[in-house]
């Protein structure tokens, strides 16, 4: 089995054994493609995945590959963009960004502030009661948010009455 998918042209792609890097004009993405069966080749502008096998998890194994690959070349091109909303009803929060992390601070009034790392090379903007999370690799990105939206998550409270928290208001388009 085969698949194989066009270099676009603003994009270069290198490989090193099975680290591939894709490098773009908004910026670097990074990817180790490894499976038993499954190889991954750079031939004439294009990127070659085949499988020696036409079994059930190698053509999953391709699938997700031939994914990766994707989102690679659409995150070093366009990006990838999450915004999220501040929301509170009882303590004014602050949220500020302090080097690589995100820290929340007066969350339920609490005296220590709440933090979670920024992952890889993905940038938080904040602006008032507005986040926006962007970067080239979605994965990072899309982790950043989810990370960012689990600082504020209560276990114990009714999220229908009590919506104190940062939650996100838009993802990336598929």
């Amino acid at each position: 089995m085969r698949k194989e998918i066009e270099i676009p042209d603003e994009v270069e792609v290198t490989k090193e054994l099975d680290d591939f890097t894709f490098d773009g004009p908004n910026g670097t993405v990074e990817y180790t493609f490894t499976y038993p069966g499954v190889s991954v080749t750079l031939e004439d502008g294009a990127v070659v995945f085949e499988a020696k096998e036409d079994r059930r998890k190698q053509r999953a194994t391709l699938g997700t590959f031939e994914s990766q690959t994707r989102n690679a070349f659409r995150g070093v091109t366009e990006g990838f963009e999450y915004e999220m909303k501040v929301l509170y009803s009882h303590f004014p929060m602050q949220v500020e960004v302090k080097g690589d992390t995100v820290e929340v601070r007066n969350f339920l009034g609490e005296k220590y502030p709440r933090e979670t790392e920024i992952v890889g090379d993905t940038e938080v903007d904040v602006s008032e009661e507005e986040l926006v999370v962007r970067g080239p690799n979605k994965d990072h990105v899309g982790q950043t948010a989810a990370n960012i939206e689990q600082l504020t998550y209560e276990n114990d409270k009714d999220v229908r009455v009590f919506q104190d928290g940062i939650y996100i208001t838009a993802k990336p388009e598929v």
